[in-house]
């Protein structure tokens, strides 16, 4: 199966550290997020890989290069003005004609890839989207009214979700809803599918899952080991140690 990793975004929650890399070569340990994605990706079957690029792509490019390293066939995309995370699969309808694989070039998972696409396959869905739950807390405490009389109050409450993990199990059949040339992110591509009533399924993952994006999970990650499958193995370091060493 082939599989796209998006990495043309500008990774503005890890500024100032992506103002000279990207978010996908940001470290985890000794190695890069995504190095540490195309051998995830290579121990479950994948032989190709594309990977979209825009901000600081030529990095991407100069470490990745073909991807005979990791027994990978490595092909690139280059995005002039950034098209969102649908629009990008845009520069590629031609090279995506079957099922197909979509990930974000920030997540660390122990997902089990084949897991994901047989259920997937046997659901006939035209988009599979992995979740997991993320307990979000609220920045304010929170009124129950009505006609004005405030019948219940909850100081900062805790509200469970299921959440997109940023990988997904696609149909090129969706593709043809992808405008060209314009910013097409994943909320428009959701609300275009439910408004046409095309299928979308939601695969819970329970185990590990880490958006690299964001500080709190990057130093969560530092303190792991990312052989298969990834443990912990020592006490996190800091976000600002690990970008000095």
């Amino acid at each position: 199966m082939k599989a796209v990793i998006q990495s043309g975004g500008k990774g503005t929650r890890l500024r100032p550290y992506t103002m000279v890399l990207p978010k996908p070569l940001m470290p985890v340990g000794t190695k890069p997020v995504l190095e540490l994605l195309l051998k995830w990706l290579r121990r479950h079957g994948a032989h190709h890989v594309y990977i979209t690029t825009g901000h600081l792509g030529h990095l991407i490019r100069s470490y990745c290069g073909d991807g005979g390293q990791w027994d990978l066939q490595i092909s690139y995309t280059e995005e002039a003005e950034p098209l969102g995370t649908m629009g990008a699969l845009s520069l590629l309808r031609k090279e995506l004609d079957e099922t197909f694989l979509m990930l974000n070039g920030d997540v660390l998972t122990d997902l089990n890839i084949n897991d994901l696409v047989a259920d997937h396959r046997k659901s006939g869905a035209a988009l599979t989207i992995a979740t997991s739950r993320r307990d979000i807390k609220m920045a304010f405490g929170i009124i129950e009214q009505r006609d004005g009389w405030v019948m219940r109050f909850k100081e900062k409450p805790i509200l469970p979700h299921h959440v997109s993990m940023g990988i997904y199990c696609v149909e090129p059949s969706i593709l043809k809803l992808i405008p060209n040339g314009v910013p097409f992110g994943f909320d428009d591509m959701m609300y275009r599918l439910l408004e046409k009533g095309l299928p979308v399924r939601s695969f819970v993952h329970d185990g590990l899952w880490l958006d690299i994006g964001s500080v709190d999970d990057f130093q969560k990650a530092q303190g792991m080991t990312w052989d298969d499958p990834p443990t912990f193995e020592t006490a996190p370091m800091t976000f600002d140690s690990v970008i000095a060493s």
